[in-house]
């Protein structure tokens, strides 16, 4: 995600934190076992939340190599796809080639996110994936006479009177580990799925000061 708001550790703004998915509802792909069961559910959906996930770069003139994961969300589970950091999914998790291409380059499926510009430029670099059919909702949500891009932060505060936690210290984590920690599962779990979330609820109210029509669902 690379919508840039302020990052915090503990909540500071009085409102109830933003509950997210618990971990029995979210699916590591590894196996090509795993990835027919995502493959299939993802299929099935007509929107699915998407992000990615990238470890950080600290060195002057340092080229990421990401994305390292790839999260994509159902309304019921995530399924996060760890691709690593070289591009060699082709050849060593071709099955997990085989969910993320079909299912990102999809005109059926509308894929929604925020700030998703360099996900989408990293997935064409490093997997050769053309995503199409996206949403962009830190443009999608803003208020008529907003010019700023809203973050996921702002947008559960706004929309759904809570607190999501944007910890520094996970985002800056090195997400091409073969292990993910608990709190990275979780973390990249939520990114996608709160953007999913957050469709559904605009689709459902639609702001009263905004008459214009709902943005067609098109490659982007």
């Amino acid at each position: 995600m690379s919508v840039a708001e302020p990052l915090g550790g503990e909540p500071d703004d009085g409102l109830p934190p933003y509950p997210g998915l618990a971990l029995a509802d979210v699916r590591i792909v590894r196996t090509p076992q795993d990835a027919a069961r995502a493959l299939e559910a993802l299929s099935q959906a007509d929107v699915i939340g998407f992000d990615t996930e990238s470890k950080p770069t600290f060195m002057k003139g340092e080229v990421s190599t990401g994305p390292h994961l790839v999260q994509l969300a159902t309304d019921e589970h995530a399924y996060l796809f760890q691709i690593g950091a070289k591009a060699g999914i082709a050849t060593e998790a071709p099955h997990l080639l085989d969910v993320l291409k079909p299912v990102l380059e999809s005109d059926a499926i509308l894929k929604v996110g925020f700030g998703l510009g360099d996900d989408l430029k990293r997935l064409r670099a490093k997997l050769g994936i053309e995503t199409r059919n996206v949403l962009d909702l830190a443009t999608a949500l803003r208020r008529r006479g907003e010019r700023n891009t809203l973050g996921a932060k702002t947008a559960v505060a706004r929309f759904f009177g809570q607190h999501l936690q944007k910890s520094r210290r996970i985002t800056t984590t090195n997400w091409a580990m073969p292990q993910l920690s608990e709190k990275q599962v979780l973390y990249a779990a939520d990114d996608a799925h709160v953007s999913l979330r957050l469709y559904r609820h605009w689709r459902a109210h639609p702001p009263v000061e905004d008459k214009t029509p709902l943005p067609p669902r098109k490659a982007s």
